[in-house]
């Protein structure tokens, strides 16, 4: 069994956020144990699985994202780079589609190598900040929000630009305070540097200390920015070590990300099941 890691939300090898992406056959998924243990072995934060769909309506592929840990709803890079392999494969073209636990996700490459896919927005609600989230996060928060449960994060606005880059957590403290994670965000100091705010994203809930991006995040910080900046087309950067930069596009109920994926390694899983 062919089995992939694609950094996604780069145009460079090792920038961005790498991915696991194994393509299987037709039918259905192997085990859910198995999974999880391939996911445990590449240890990254998230390896998606896909499977054809024969005949399906609304989707080509059905696709599921696993932490080292356990299961998510939603995961924006491992979708990029699933849909990247497939793209520079020729398994699929145009526009593809997946079946997902959050519905039906699409990605649509562009004529200059980029693909964008097609996102729920997440809800915003507001939301009180846990008892201990100050300490734990390291900043005091401005503007506390909850992001629905696809995501399952608390998005967690602090003063500016210096401050997110700044933050050391508490992992440990952090674990408890959220479904998922954190995301913790701000306007960019300098827009004339190419992004519009920034980002980092914690979830050690779910075996993630920091997730270098995180593309369902940025469901939550497109409509959120963009109702502070006034439009609806926005780049963001999630400042993280290895970095990367996400563009998004709000489009009433849905969210349009945008990124670019790189294929670092191609290889051969011999544990099969």
């Amino acid at each position: 069994m062919r089995i992939r890691i694609v950094d996604a939300f780069t145009d460079r090898p090792f920038g961005g956020n790498p991915a696991g992406v194994l393509l299987l056959g037709s039918g259905e998924f192997p085990p859910e144990a198995w999974m999880q243990q391939v996911a445990a072995e590449l240890n990254l934060s998230e390896t998606a699985f896909a499977h054809p769909l024969a005949g399906a309506p609304d989707a080509g592929w059905a696709l599921r994202w696993f932490t080292p840990v356990t299961e998510v709803r939603l995961c924006g890079h491992a979708t990029l780079a699933t849909a990247h392999v497939l793209r520079t494969t020729g398994a699929d073209a145009g526009t593809i589609r997946f079946r997902t636990a959050a519905g039906v996700l699409s990605a649509e490459a562009g004529g200059d190598g980029t693909i964008t896919l097609d996102f729920p927005a997440a809800p915003l609600t507001p939301a009180t900040a846990p008892d201990g989230l100050a300490e734990a996060l390291g900043a005091r928060p401005l503007t506390v929000l909850d992001t629905g449960p696809d995501c399952g994060d608390l998005l967690v606005e602090v003063a500016d630009e210096e401050a997110v880059r700044a933050l050391r957590p508490d992992f440990a403290a952090l674990a408890a305070l959220s479904r998922r994670g954190i995301i913790a965000t701000a306007a960019a100091q300098d827009p004339q540097r190419g992004y519009d705010f920034v980002s980092r994203g914690f979830f050690p809930a779910v075996g993630i200390d920091e997730d270098p991006v995180t593309g369902s995040a940025h469901t939550a910080l497109a409509p959120f920015w963009s109702a502070r900046l006034g439009r609806d087309d926005l780049t963001g950067l999630q400042a993280s070590a290895r970095s990367g930069m996400v563009g998004t596009r709000l489009r009433g109920e849905r969210v349009l990300l945008t990124g670019s994926a790189v294929t670092v390694v191609d290889g051969e899983l011999h544990a099969v099941p």
